[in-house]
């Protein structure tokens, strides 16, 4: 399998999803790796599987803010798709009375 360092930034959303349903409470000492660069530079990582690789997500403050932001995000999104109103058309708005039926139709057909 193969093992792909990136940022969290640059994840797909079901890599993402990933993410978070691996630490959804955010993640501790215990879960992050220390990778050390050719150049000395040090990387510090949390570990996400996927069928498809294992994703090392570099960590930084924006992904612990990532993390705890991530469901409300997800909510905007979803909801930018039914921000629309439904418009009626002139034909909808003409109601006749008989379109109704009132409270005391419907007690008064029982005694009759």
């Amino acid at each position: 399998m193969k093992r792909v360092l990136i940022d969290y930034k640059k994840l797909d959303h079901k890599t993402a999803a990933a993410l978070i349903d691996s630490y959804p409470y955010g993640y501790g000492d215990d879960d992050i790796i220390t990778l050390k660069k050719p150049s000395g530079e040090i990387i510090e990582a949390v570990e996400v599987k996927t069928s498809e690789a294992i994703y090392l997500v570099k960590i930084s403050k924006s992904l612990s803010n990532f993390i705890s932001n991530f469901e409300e995000a997800i909510v905007k999104e979803l909801d930018k798709g039914t921000d629309k109103e439904a418009v009626l058309s002139d034909d909808d708005n003409q109601m006749n009375d008989s379109d109704f039926e009132s409270e005391t139709d419907n007690e008064n057909e029982g005694l009759l």
